[in-house]
């Protein structure tokens, strides 16, 4: 086990990337993403419960089993690894990331991606050590990235007008109600109803109206 209670956030990223464990106690039972919480060190926690192991991801660019092929090609290994870990989740900084990068920005590649993305989710909800947080992440990018095929196919292979889509506020107030739309049919999906992290979003946003 490892302390950000320093709280810097490179530091904590490089450990990470060393093999530092995080599912690992203290001596009073918490984890160092819950001592970085207890100590104030928000930054750190997020660094924490957005880390993916590379390798994990790696295990997707090798056939396994009696496949023939692996499910994720290398080169879009490195991309996809890069959404991944991001730490801002808001809905245009991901589909801008799918946009910069030429491998990606495809219908192929993003039906490959989002595929590994939900066997991710599952093993993170089926492992002992369950992770609902990285589970919601991944079923989320995966959404993201099945709207983005929906608008390549249909708008002559640019993301642009994805882009317009959740920026445009509504006449009266400003709001952005497609983006709205999106996170919460994203929810809605989520295909693990027994999750305490979708039961706590449901209630959370059921009572208040777009």
């Amino acid at each position: 086990i490892f302390s950000p209670n320093s709280g810097n956030k490179e530091i904590t990223w490089m450990m990470l990337e060393a093999g530092a464990e995080t599912d690992v106690v203290n001596s009073v039972g918490r984890t160092a993403a819950q001592m970085a919480a207890f100590v104030g060190q928000h930054d750190c926690v997020t660094v924490i419960n957005n880390f993916f192991p590379r390798e994990r991801l790696d295990y997707y660019t090798k056939p396994q089993g009696l496949d023939k092929e692996p499910k994720l090609p290398v080169k879009l290994a490195g991309p996809l690894h890069k959404i991944i870990t991001t730490t801002n989740m808001h809905p245009v900084k991901i589909v801008l990331l799918v946009k910069e990068n030429p491998l990606l920005a495809e219908v192929g590649a993003l039906q490959k991606c989002y595929r590994v993305l939900d066997l991710i989710c599952e093993k993170c909800m089926k492992q002992k050590d369950m992770n609902e947080v990285l589970a919601m992440k991944m079923h989320y990018i995966s959404c993201i990235f099945q709207k983005c095929i929906t608008f390549l196919k249909e708008r002559e292979d640019n993301l642009d007008g994805f882009i317009k889509s959740l920026l445009k506020g509504r006449d009266t107030d400003g709001f952005p109600v497609y983006q709205e739309k999106l996170i919460r049919e994203s929810i809605r999906k989520f295909p693990y109803c027994e999750a305490t992290l979708l039961q706590q979003l449901v209630r959370s946003i059921a009572p208040v109206e777009i």
